[in-house]
């Protein structure tokens, strides 16, 4: 039977339609990205999200770069743009400025970002 294959959304890499993960760059979110606010399909050119107005833009939390909030990692330095949730019973991937999960709810602990305006390390 004839599969028809559809190229990753962050490498270009030809996969199967139905793939959950992308096995050549290990992305999840393959076949398009989604807002880290409302979970509404986002594209590149847009500069907000028509669902909630998010603003599709920010800068790199390690290099200052403008980044799309669809992407996995920076384009320029290639720091990941996602954090776990540190629920253990959720544990999904959450967008770096996302305060709270969109899955579960709870508040993500960033205990790293506290201990940097207490001058920490």
């Amino acid at each position: 039977m004839a599969t028809y294959k559809q190229p990753c959304f962050n490498c270009g890499e030809f996969i199967e339609r139905d793939s959950r993960f992308c096995p050549t760059c290990g992305s999840t979110t393959p076949f398009g990205a989604h807002c880290p606010d409302c979970g509404k399909p986002i594209k590149r050119d847009q500069l907000c999200c028509s669902a909630c107005g998010r603003t599709l833009h920010t800068a790199c939390p390690v290099c200052g770069e403008r980044v799309f909030v669809g992407a996995e990692k920076c384009s320029a330095c290639g720091a990941p743009l996602f954090i776990q949730c540190t629920n253990k019973r959720c544990g999904e991937k959450q967008f770096f400025e996302n305060t709270k999960c969109t899955a579960c709810g709870k508040p993500l602990n960033k205990a790293s970002d506290k201990k940097k305006k207490r001058g920490e390390k």
